[in-house]
């Protein structure tokens, strides 16, 4: 292109920034340039190299005065932008929870940013709170809620950026309905509880929801029950609570916890929750995802008697970042606690009571049109499809446990229920070289501890996969799940030849003495 040219077409691009032409020009760029990336993404280390400050050594430090063109900036996308990622989308990416994505939620998210609408009411953009609802109630029925739940039982769902916007706007809508009842001084009295594995978005939004740092309960769980958060435990948290004159007010049920993918029993805790008034929310942000598969959907058996439940399909559904989907059986505490009522946003449709206005159930007033994306994965590949997506995801996951059973060197620490792994090398085969002053420790489980943090280390720092970490009852596990588009059993495999030989240089050297 000619000096000239290219001026012409800056130019051209400045007076009219959404010159139909140009976009076209540029989002074929663009398009080859993400594609190019899916395609080459195994050469990549999974987790970034960089060293902290590297971008500003490598970017100007003032914004530029004159324009650039989508060339040289895509060119600097690829030498300064993608050794700083860590690549989520890798089939060798095995680290906290997935991050999806899909052609057709990629293309959904397209159009959303090309829309570009505000969706806070109804009248904002009608097609865009209309097709949530009407997505909203299709996963719900995918997931068997029950009808109170969903807008034809007088219920609903709203789709959030991520479960801590979930679990803060539960939290706040719980807050006021109690307190409008028994009056805001005692706002200093409210409990929430949760077990030592429930997200900490519970803590940060019992913070923003103004209760007491001293009144965030964390449940202790332990390993002879699956690290699930006991109903007796929490009854008695309750009952200590109360004659301490402080009142119960959520409870917080996870179904697929971060640290090893347990599951609270959800009827037995809205059993307890039925008896004191408390609202329960079930967050079940990664494993909601499988419960759209008929032999998964018992785990939230007892979701009728919750009052919030929420997931992720930006996990593990095909739904690029962000989608959290919540839905309430009782809109009103949420419109309640989040309605405004400017003389700017008032018109007919909203006084007529028949529509919904979305910025009355959450935080901002600001919303994207997120229902496109999934409306696209959901009618891209139906839910046969979208459940056997999840399904070999699991069935690659028991052939990762297959894997481990034949090294006797490494032990499953809990048992896997989705497709997340918790392994270690056993305490047994940490010390059985007879090298424990080595480490530091004296005992065998601190002696494993070390050693698998170390294998961790080693296995993360080669760049050729990435995995995290956990501490369950004192114990440290590596997390290997499995849940990423691109994943397949040859990746799993290799992973695992990774982590042999890794912990067979550390048994080798370190512990052959």
């Amino acid at each position: 292109m000619s000096p000239a040219e290219l001026d012409d077409q800056v130019q051209r691009f400045m007076m009219n920034p959404l010159d139909h032409e140009e976009f076209r020009r540029q989002g074929h760029m663009m398009i080859d340039f993400i594609a190019n990336y899916y395609r080459d993404i195994e050469k990549y280390p999974v987790r970034s190299q960089v060293e902290p400050g590297y971008l500003r050594k490598l970017v100007p430090e003032k914004a530029p005065n004159h324009p650039e063109p989508i060339e040289t900036i895509l060119q600097d996308v690829h030498s300064h932008i993608v050794p700083g990622l860590t690549h989520w989308l890798s089939p060798y990416h095995f680290a906290y929870y997935p991050a999806n994505a899909s052609i057709p939620a990629s293309l959904g998210e397209i159009l959303c940013t090309g829309f570009n609408v505000d969706g806070f009411n109804w009248v904002a953009s009608p097609a865009a709170t209309e097709l949530e609802n009407i997505v909203m109630d299709w996963l719900g029925q995918m997931l068997e809620l029950p009808e109170p739940f969903l807008f034809s039982g007088n219920g609903g769902g709203v789709i959030q950026g991520t479960t801590g916007d979930a679990v803060l706007c539960t939290v706040i809508a719980a807050r006021d309905r109690l307190l409008n009842r028994i009056g805001t001084e005692n706002v200093i009295k409210l409990v929430v509880y949760g077990s030592d594995q429930t997200h900490c978005s519970l803590q940060k939004a019992a913070k923003i929801a103004g209760i007491h740092p001293n009144n965030v309960r964390s449940v202790k769980t332990r390993k002879s029950t699956e690290f699930a958060l006991s109903p007796d435990l929490l009854r008695s948290a309750i009952i200590s609570d109360k004659e301490a004159g402080l009142i119960p007010l959520y409870i917080c049920a996870t179904v697929g916890t971060t640290s090893s993918g347990a599951v609270d029993p959800v009827g037995p805790l809205c059993n307890v929750a039925e008896d004191y008034g408390i609202w329960v929310h079930i967050d079940a942000a990664y494993a909601g995802s499988a419960c759209i598969c008929p032999e998964f959907r018992h785990y939230i058996d007892g979701v009728e008697s919750a009052n919030s439940f929420s997931f992720n399909p930006h996990k593990w559904l095909l739904t690029n970042m962000d989608c959290c989907c919540l839905w309430v059986k009782d809109p009103t505490a949420l419109i309640n606690a989040f309605s405004t009522d400017s003389e700017y946003l008032k018109n007919a449709a909203t006084e007529s009571k028949q529509v919904v206005d979305y910025k009355d159930w959450q935080v901002p007033l600001t919303r994207r049109f997120r229902a496109i994306k999934l409306w696209f994965v959901i009618r891209s590949y139906g839910v046969v499809n979208l459940r056997n997506y999840i399904r070999r995801h699991v069935e690659m996951a028991k052939a990762f446990e297959g894997l481990i059973a034949m090294d006797k060197r490494f032990e499953v620490v809990v048992p896997r229920k989705f497709s997340l792994v918790c392994f270690r090398i056993s305490p047994s085969a940490a010390t059985a070289n007879g090298v424990n002053g080595s480490s530091g420790y004296d005992d065998d489980e601190g002696i494993a501890n070390e050693i698998n943090r170390k294998l961790l280390k080693s296995v993360n720092d080669s760049g050729r996969v990435c995995m995290t970490h956990a501490v369950l009852g004192g114990i440290f596990v590596i997390r290997f799940c499995i849940g990423q588009p691109l994943t397949d059993y040859r990746h799993v495999e290799m992973a695992w030849k990774v982590v042999q030989e890794h912990a067979d240089s550390m048994l080798g050297t370190t512990y052959n003495k």
